[in-house]
Parts: C-alpha cells; structure tokens; sequence
C-alpha cells in the first residue's frame, strides 16, 4: 500500500483572504515504511510574506521571489502524488490551501476521502494527551532536534516516522500473511490496527510419532567411542 504524507507553509492562516503556499514537502511510503521517493519545491506565492509567518517556517519573500509559481509546478507535484491516499497532520488546514491554489489553475481538489488525519489518529489513540507534531515525537522518542523551524520537507519526513509509531510501530515489518494483509485493510478503511496472534484459532493436524531406532551399524560405533573415553558418564 502506498501512501503519501504531506506536509506545506503558508503565508498565512486562510487562502479566502488571500494567503498562499509557499513550500510543500512530501514523503512516500509503502506499508507505512518510507520508500526513499520524496517530493520538495519551494513556492513563489506572488505576494509578500508576513512577519508571523516567516517567524514560524524562515522563508521570506526575499528567498521565493524566484522561486517557480504553483501554477508551474502543480503538475510535477500531482504526478508525484498520484492516486495514492495523503497521510497529513491538522489535514484539514493543508488541503483548504492545495484546493485552493488548484482551484487557480483550474484543476480539480483533492477529495477529504483520500485524506487520512494523523491528528485525528492520535487524539483518538491517546485521548487528552497533546497531538502535535513535536508532541508525538517526544512520546515516541523520534529526534527532532533539527526543527528549529517549520519546513515542509523536514515534517513530511518526521510525520511519516510519526505515523508508522501510530499504525503499532515497527513490528509491523515482521508481519506476516493474514496479519499484514489485516494492517494494510485497517489503514484503508481509516481505523487503527491492534497485532494479534497468528496462532489463534489455527488447527494443528495430529501425527504418529516417528521411530528413530539406531542401526546395529551404529550402536557398534557408539559402543566403540565409549571405550575410548575416560570415566565416562555412560558406562558408570
């Protein structure tokens, strides 16, 4: 199964007021594991860049002033995508700005089924426990030392560390037959997936012990080697 998890910056909070993207950052994974493909482009937005926001991810206007537009790379982006569902933390916020900027190049949004919510997941998992990005990499001891700013890229990579601890962690690449083909449905269906057992209710087929009798050939060697040892336990 392939997935994408993505992150972006903005200008701002709402592209109804005229904020736009400034950078996205996307990491594919394949049965949650990352597969080495990643996705990183910078964003002209064609406007300034406010003081809040470059405060949170650095990128001033300076920097993106040339730096391609959406509108030329937007396609470059939606190949690396594709069909495959996007794994997004806060998912709601990032796809209000994809659909927009889409929306400019006349092309169609993404469709919030397609879209899993690592937020959600996580306040679901763990109810009343912070959910941020750099609340789960605490919980799961994921080094971010590194962000000392937002980027893109940079929380694509951490979010996808993230979410393979959500989806039960490593183990899952010990996984086997039924219960990896049960991990992989899970996720598609958008719930969460608890290890179980393969051994459960599996039947066991009974079978006649077997004889392993020695030879006379053998029992003649074996006697042999006895002899041939000192205060040995066998002959006491």
């Amino acid at each position: 199964m392939i997935e994408i998890i993505l992150d972006t910056e903005t200008t701002g909070m709402d592209p109804a007021t005229g904020d736009r993207l400034v950078e996205i950052g996307c990491v594919e994974v394949m049965n949650f594991i990352p597969t080495g493909r990643t996705y990183h482009q910078y964003i002209n937005p064609e406007r300034d860049v406010p003081a809040e926001a470059v405060a949170v991810h650095g990128l001033t206007r300076e920097f993106l002033k040339n730096k391609p537009t959406f509108s030329e790379i937007y396609t470059e982006f939606l190949e690396f995508v594709g069909a495959a569902p996007l794994v997004i933390h806060n998912a709601a916020f990032d796809i209000k700005f994809l659909n927009a900027e889409l929306s400019t190049v006349g092309h169609a949004g993404f469709n919030m089924k397609n879209v899993r919510d690592s937020l959600l997941i996580a306040r679901k998992k763990f109810p009343g426990s912070p959910a941020s990005l750099d609340a789960l990499c605490r919980r799961f001891n994921i080094d971010n030392t590194g962000r000392e700013l937002h980027g893109a890229l940079l929380d694509a990579q951490l979010l996808a560390e993230v979410y393979l601890e959500l989806m039960g962690g490593r183990q899952h690449g010990l996984g086997l037959g039924t219960q990896s083909q049960a991990m992989v449905a899970a996720a598609q269906a958008g719930g969460d997936y608890t290890p179980v057992s393969t051994q459960a209710g599996r039947s066991r087929v009974a079978r006649a012990p077997r004889v392993h009798q020695p030879s006379a050939e053998e029992l003649q060697l074996h006697s042999t080697l006895l002899e041939k040892l000192k205060n040995n336990l066998w002959q006491e």
